[in-house]
């Protein structure tokens, strides 16, 4: 979901469900159309986490547009990038038709808090994705999915009161803390790589600058 955080996230989204008709309803919004989200960059956590993997398989759980996605075909890996919105699909692969990688992703519709795929993958990606669950469910049902010896890389939302700042303030319930993920992972199946909470800016669809305020967490499972 990359840098379509603010888009994603909206500033009123508090008492919504996190379920298709939402995800549907907010990707045929034409501030989330081909020309909001064709040229915006995959999330920079990801190749500050990924760039030095050895490509393999891998999971982009919750794609929306594509960014990540098209980034992981293009520096090697044969992807499957999941998403529950058929037009953020539809986005998706419009967008990957003029990426020259298009051959290295597969565009899978699906609600990820229901279905499970039947193979494990050297690498399971999510950013800011919320599903129609509690969000670290969420996270704990997406690291099962990750083959002995792969990568889990997480990018969320900071919880807001952990922030203690202005600016862009997801829900509670789709916000977290890296200590809070780190832990739900245990101390004998993973070894934590990253758990960093960072600020970084970016620039909304209408110029504003937002401040965003993340959680990142990779972690390898142990083989």
């Amino acid at each position: 979901m990359s840098d379509q955080a603010v888009r994603r996230e909206g500033g009123d989204q508090a008492g919504h469900d996190f379920d298709e008709a939402y995800w549907e309803q907010h990707w045929q919004d034409p501030a989330a159309g081909p020309g909001a989200t064709s040229s915006i960059p995959p999330n920079p956590h990801l190749a500050r986490e990924a760039g030095g993997l050895v490509p393999g398989t891998a999971l982009d759980a919750g794609c929306g547009a594509g960014a990540e996605a098209l980034w992981l075909a293009a520096h090697g890996w044969q992807v499957t990038a999941a998403d529950i919105s058929t037009a953020a699909l539809a986005r998706a692969a419009d967008r990957a038709a003029s990426s020259g990688v298009a051959q290295r992703v597969r565009w899978l519709q699906a609600d990820l808090s229901t279905w499970a795929p039947d193979t494990q993958f050297d690498l399971v990606t999510t950013s800011y994705a919320h599903p129609a669950m509690p969000q670290l469910e969420f996270y704990d049902r997406i690291a099962g999915w990750v083959a002995p010896g792969g990568t889990l890389l997480i990018v969320g939302h900071l919880h807001a009161h952990a922030a203690h700042v202005e600016g862009h303030h997801p829900p509670a319930e789709a916000s977290v803390t890296a200590a809070v993920v780190a832990a739900r992972l245990g101390d004998t199946a993973w070894d934590v790589v990253t758990a960093e909470e960072l600020h970084r800016t970016l620039t909304a669809p209408d110029g504003r600058e937002v401040g965003l305020h993340d959680v990142v967490v990779r972690a390898t499972r142990r083989a």
